[in-house]
């Protein structure tokens, strides 16, 4: 099969390696604009992992359109899988069971997976489950990728999930729903969402976030000439806001003469990112703080900023806090997550029947309210 460009692949193990597992699962993600399928096992072992970009489909756009993604899923979904079973090493036979991103994310788009994994369930006569995506995320410090190392997090541990569409601090005392436990979110925009907007607001294209990363750290906020409001500063709030952050760098580029190029526009950006970095790493190490949990865990695709995790490592251990930080490819979406998690579920005896239908919310229970006012 001839891979796409835009593949991604990884090939963790050989079959001879793997050491009686309880579990092998197959896992679909397609919740939002990456194609992704991978094989893991219950004991967070990644034999496989292939994402298919969609960013050169939407970049024209500066934003993800939901039937371009929902389209290029449909046509990708089938050649990720077969890729990802290929890559593994094992054959379908040898699946135990079938795990899919059934929610958050775009309506059509998590319809091209879910009928993906249903389909294989039923021609198989595997087990089918579904994952919530933001659980997923929570998870993916636990995978065990190919050359790594890295120690894997003791239950409870805070976790801080940023990404593009989420913003918020969770208690995770375990990979159930039913144990993992909201402390604070975003009112309004997430902080990924923020990066976005700031970067298609100075010309840096889309995803705007590894570029804003990219020169704020050859920027210097001190000389941006700029204050930036930190929403919802309150030390006794857990809650955060990045909308009026948004529109304050909005004003400030109107005010100037022109748009801010070269070392100016590092500077900006290093005072945008300086601004959305603090209020993250302050809310969550006085989460950490308050729950009495030593162990802090950064999630989702905002994780991959630099200058985020170099802040809250430098925190952490001044404050003597375990931090747990994925590799870059568990932060950003992948199927992998999704494949660990559902193998958990099934390994506690849960499946799912094949009626299950996509929702566009989380199943995790919300305590911040969205929108301003008082509470």
């Amino acid at each position: 099969m001839r891979r796409h460009p835009c593949f991604r692949a990884l090939t963790a193990h050989s079959p001879k390696r793997l050491k009686s597992p309880l579990m092998l699962v197959l896992g679909i993600e397609t919740s939002c604009d990456e194609t992704a399928a991978a094989v893991v096992s219950d004991s967070g072992d990644v034999y496989s992992d292939v994402v298919r970009s969609q960013i050169a489909s939407h970049a024209p756009y500066g934003g993800v359109v939901p039937e371009i993604a929902s389209r290029d899923h449909a046509r990708a979904v089938v050649p990720v899988v077969r890729e990802a079973i290929a890559a593994s090493g094992f054959t379908l036979a040898q699946i135990d069971g079938i795990a899919v991103t059934s929610r958050p994310g775009l309506s059509g788009a998590l319809l091209v997976g879910l009928s993906a994994a249903k389909g294989l369930a039923w021609a198989t006569q595997k087990p089918f489950v579904t994952v919530d995506h933001l659980v997923g995320h929570l998870l993916a410090v636990l995978l065990q990728r190919p050359g790594s190392s890295a120690p894997r997090p003791e239950y409870p541990f805070i976790a801080l999930l940023v990404s593009g569409g989420h913003t918020a601090i969770y208690r995770v005392n375990g990979p159930e729903l039913s144990l993992v436990h909201e402390i604070g979110a975003t009112r309004d925009d997430a902080a990924g969402e923020a990066f976005d907007k700031v970067a298609k607001l100075l010309g840096l294209g889309y995803p705007g976030g590894p570029q804003i990363d990219r020169l704020a750290a050859i920027g210097n906020a001190a000389r941006a000439g700029v204050t930036l409001p930190r929403g919802i500063a309150d030390h006794r709030s857990f809650e955060m806001s990045f909308s009026g952050l948004k529109s304050a760098v909005a004003r400030h580029v109107a005010s100037l003469p022109s748009p801010p190029q070269d070392q100016a526009l590092a500077d900006l950006c290093a005072a945008f990112q300086a601004t959305i970095v603090e209020t993250l790493v302050s809310k969550t190490v006085r989460a950490a703080a308050r729950e009495e949990v030593p162990r802090i865990v950064l999630a989702g695709g905002v994780a991959a900023n630099k200058g985020l995790r170099a802040r809250m490592a430098e925190v952490c251990t001044r404050r003597e806090l375990a931090l747990f930080v994925p590799p870059f490819s568990s932060c950003t979406d992948n199927a992998a997550m999704i494949a660990y998690a559902g193998a958990l579920r099934l390994s506690r005896g849960e499946t799912d029947t094949l009626s299950e239908g996509p929702a566009t919310k989380t199943a995790l229970l919300r305590v911040t309210r969205k929108g301003g006012g008082k509470r």
